[in-house]
């Protein structure tokens, strides 16, 4: 009996060990699990970027480029989950609620969701919280503007029938962070709320059955401002975290690193070469308005820039305009290269429209959470989730604008040409796209945000001979307003609104056009 005893206790002892270990084991996710892979050499180094430890004082980007090698940024892509319902989110019991559960994730400043189709809407409420990696504190919960599909390439075009276009949130600024939370409710419209300018017939949209399909988080680093000349191109798209990988998963890369390591070098310096070429490409096509490799075109006085005008527009001006060129003075414009574009991200090659006729107003409903000082960041994160997430050649638009008033090139191919954005549905021919930098329904733009508008319209407008203050027509390739072929009559400065039915560019900043055309029609001298 004694030695039975002995060996229930034995049995007994064996399997609280063993229950104890699995208990200890990692929780991994089956879908990390399933994917689990070594990780690239590029992607390794966006997961190198150190996260401080919650509650030590932030680092400035100085010190922490003095403490880091340059880093090219990346995009962590996230499938969306089932979120269990409780007090804290409440929702009725047949309504689809998807999200991610609060994580610790790499370095990101900028977060949207995108979806398979590019032609379905997400019907419903999107919100987010996020950790500032240099404090640890958790912000509250903010809402993602879900309704960007206007914001695009027109229909038909190369660029939107490319295969890789997808269903996007607009993107969302929430500064140097490490952590994450997500949650997506369905939620049927019969309008879009708060799109519907004052007058217009509203549109019934059919109750969506469910919220679309392959919805995932995408949370983007904009890396440091300008990468070396050597600096490989990143094309992470990574859909896990790098220190999830399992020891199992660690122990086969080391015995596969060695076999790879040749090719994976090879790889780099075919990137890199092709993201050099890439570089002198965007910069040669500003040729005559500064050096290659200029990191800002320089303003110009008046003089200058009719001088300016008249070469560019040799054997093409009426004697009226040989007399009198109405165009205003170049602003100060940062370059591609200023704001540390990563050329090897976007499609090679430049894509041009006739002329401009017109300039159409966005704001870029991405938050006012930023200091002037990170706008390239901003810039280069929009970049990213315009090309990576949500699978454009480029950046939608052609220019861009900060709080402070300072002017950004956005797509490229020069920003003296006509380029041919994807900004704004069914009119991107004939016209060009600038974006403010921020969200601008409630809050009133700064007046060198407008100022800035002014001058920059002033300039372009006028090298293609165009009054600010005027009207112009501009056919529809198709939009929610204007049926494809239709022309319309349109004020030569706009708000994305007039061509596609929108809150953007908001209800402050668009109050503040007819302002900035008469600020462009004096520097123009009219």
């Amino acid at each position: 009996m004694s030695k039975i005893g002995s060996m229930r206790g034995f049995l007994a002892s064996s399997i609280g060990v063993t229950c104890a270990a699995a208990l200890a084991l990692p929780l991994t996710p089956p879908a990390v699990a399933a994917t689990a892979r070594p990780v690239p050499p590029t992607q390794a180094a966006t997961a190198a970027r150190p996260a401080p430890h919650a509650g030590t004082p932030d680092t400035t980007l100085t010190s922490r480029r003095a403490a880091e090698p340059y880093a090219p940024g990346g995009t962590q892509s996230l499938p969306l989950e089932p979120l269990t319902r409780n007090r804290a989110t409440p929702t009725a019991p047949d309504t689809p609620e998807l999200g991610l559960t609060r994580r610790s994730v790499r370095h990101f400043s900028l977060v949207g969701i995108v979806w398979d189709d590019p032609a379905a809407e997400l019907h419903g409420r999107v919100q987010v919280r996020t950790r500032a990696a240099g404090t640890g504190t958790w912000s509250g919960w903010q809402d993602v503007e879900t309704h960007n599909a206007d914001h695009a390439a027109d229909p038909d075009t190369l660029e939107r029938t490319s295969g890789r276009v997808r269903g996007a949130t607009a993107p969302l600024w929430v500064g140097d962070s490490d952590g994450v939370e997500l949650r997506v409710r369905f939620a049927p419209e019969s309008a879009e709320a708060g799109t519907a300018r004052p007058g217009a017939r509203t549109r019934d949209l059919p109750a969506a059955p469910s919220l679309p399909s392959g919805l995932r988080l995408e949370l983007v680093d904009p890396g440091d401002d300008a990468p070396p000349a050597d600096a490989p191109e990143d094309d992470s798209r990574t859909t896990g975290l790098a220190d999830e990988i399992s020891a199992a998963d660690e122990t086969a890369a080391d015995e596969t690193a060695a076999d790879e390591t040749a090719a994976d070098e090879t790889a780099a310096d075919e990137t890199a070469a092709d993201a050099a070429s890439a570089a002198t490409e965007a910069s040669a096509a500003n040729a005559g308005l500064a050096p290659l490799d200029a990191t800002e075109i320089p303003e110009l006085n008046r003089a200058e820039s009719e001088q300016e005008f008249f070469a560019l527009n040799t054997g093409e001006l009426t004697e009226q305009q040989r007399v009198r060129p109405f165009v205003g003075p170049r602003p100060r414009i940062v370059t591609r290269r200023g704001w540390g574009a990563n050329e090897g991200l976007r499609e090679r090659g430049f894509r041009y429209t006739k002329k401009v006729k017109a300039a159409f107003v966005h704001h870029t409903a991405s938050g006012n959470k930023y200091r002037c000082s990170q706008s390239p960041s901003l810039i280069r994160s929009i970049y990213r989730y315009h090309v990576r997430s949500m699978g454009w050649r480029d950046i939608g638009y052609n220019f861009l604008i900060d709080k402070c008033g300072k002017i950004y090139e956005g797509r490229a191919g020069g920003v003296a040409r006509p380029v041919l954005g994807a900004h704004t549905l069914g009119f991107n021919s004939n016209s060009m796209g600038i974006a403010v930098l921020g969200s601008y329904g409630a809050k009133k733009p700064s007046s060198a945000a407008v100022k800035a508008i002014a001058r920059l319209t002033a300039w372009k407008l006028g090298l293609y001979g165009v009054n600010p203050r005027g009207k112009t027509y501009l056919k529809s390739a198709g939009s929610n307003l204007y049926r494809k072929g239709k022309k319309v009559r349109l004020n030569v400065i706009s708000g994305h609104r007039d061509g596609f039915r929108t809150s953007c560019p908001g209800r402050k900043l668009y109050g503040k056009l007819g302002s900035a055309r008469s600020k462009a029609a004096r520097y123009q001298g009219r």
